[in-house]
C-alpha cells in the first residue's frame, strides 16, 4: 500500500536546470505527493540527477522511468498513467518540469477533484480571462485560439483544452482506453479531455497563472500546432462513429 495517494508525473527532456527545485518545492508542500520521473534520454544528466536524489534522500517517494529518446509527451503520460494504475494511486497528475505550472497549484487540483467531487481537475489559463506571464503575445494568441477552435469543433464546455496542468481520479484513466490514444504533443491533451468528457466524467477548472519557463528550453514546435489543429477535426468524427466506454462509479 502506497503511503501517499497521490502522484504527480512529470516529463522530462533536458531540464538539469529546473529538476532538483522542482522535485524539492513538490516534496516541501503540506499534502505528500509522490513524483513520477519520465525521462526521455535526456543528453545533459536530467535522468542522474534524479537518481542522485533517490538514493540519498527520497527512496520511497520518487521514481523514474527512463526511455531512449524523445518519443513524444503523449507516450510519456501513457507509460506514467499505467505505472500509475499498477499501483494504489487514486490521483493522477500531470505537471511541467519548467515552473510554468505552480507546484502549490497541485493542492487546489487536488481539492477540486478530492472534496468537489470532479474526475478531472484542469489548470486552466483561461477560464477567468487569459492568465499567461512572460509569453510572446503571438503565442498567447496562438494558445487561447487554439482552445476556442477546439470549443467550436468538439462542442466541449472547456476554455483550456490544451492545458498541461491536471488532477485526474483513478477511475478515469482505469476506464480510458489508453492503448488507443493516438496523439503525441498538444492534441494529446485535447484528445484525453475529449475523452473525459466522452466517457462521462466530471470535469471541473481550475484558474491557474501559467509563466513561461524561466531556465531550460521550450520543446514547442510548428508540428505539434498542426498535430492538435488536424487531430481536433478527427476527434470530432470520432464522437460520431466510435463507442467509447462508460465511466464507471
Amino acid at each position: 500500500m502506497n503511503d501517499a495517494d497521490s502522484i504527480v508525473i512529470i516529463p522530462t527532456y533536458n531540464e538539469k536546470e529546473n529538476m532538483e527545485k522542482i522535485i524539492r518545492v513538490v516534496f516541501a508542500l503540506p499534502k505528500h505527493f509522490h513524483i513520477l520521473v519520465i525521462d526521455d534520454g535526456s543528453p545533459d544528466g536530467t535522468a542522474g540527477i534524479v537518481h542522485r536524489l533517490m538514493d540519498t534522500e527520497f527512496s520511497d517517494r520518487l521514481f523514474i522511468i527512463e526511455r531512449t529518446g524523445k518519443q513524444g509527451l503523449g507516450t510519456a503520460y501513457i507509460a506514467g498513467f499505467k505505472w500509475a494504475l499498477e499501483r494504489d494511486y487514486e490521483y493522477i497528475f500531470e505537471m511541467d518540469a519548467d515552473f510554468s505550472h505552480n507546484p502549490n497549484d497541485l493542492l487546489r487540483l487536488y481539492a477540486a477533484c478530492h472534496e468537489e467531487g470532479a474526475d478531472v481537475a484542469i489548470g486552466s489559463r483561461y477560464v477567468t480571462g487569459v492568465n499567461v506571464v512572460n509569453w510572446p503575445m503571438g503565442r498567447v494568441l496562438m494558445s487561447y485560439f487554439a482552445s476556442k477552435y477546439v470549443q467550436l469543433v468538439t462542442g466541449l464546455n472547456i476554455h483550456d483544452t490544451t492545458a498541461g496542468f491536471v488532477c485526474y481520479r483513478r477511475r478515469v484513466l482505469h476506464t480510458v482506453e489508453l492503448d488507443k490514444i493516438r496523439f503525441k504533443g498538444y492534441a494529446f491533451q485535447i484528445e484525453m479531455k475529449f475523452t473525459a468528457h466522452t466517457i462521462g466524467a466530471k470535469i471541473k477548472e481550475v484558474s491557474v497563472v501559467f509563466v513561461n519557463r524561466r531556465e531550460g528550453t521550450s520543446k514547442m514546435s510548428g508540428g505539434i500546432f498542426s498535430e492538435a489543429f488536424f487531430g481536433v477535426m478527427r476527434l470530432r468524427w470520432d464522437g460520431w462513429f466510435r463507442k467509447y466506454p462508460s465511466l464507471q462509479s
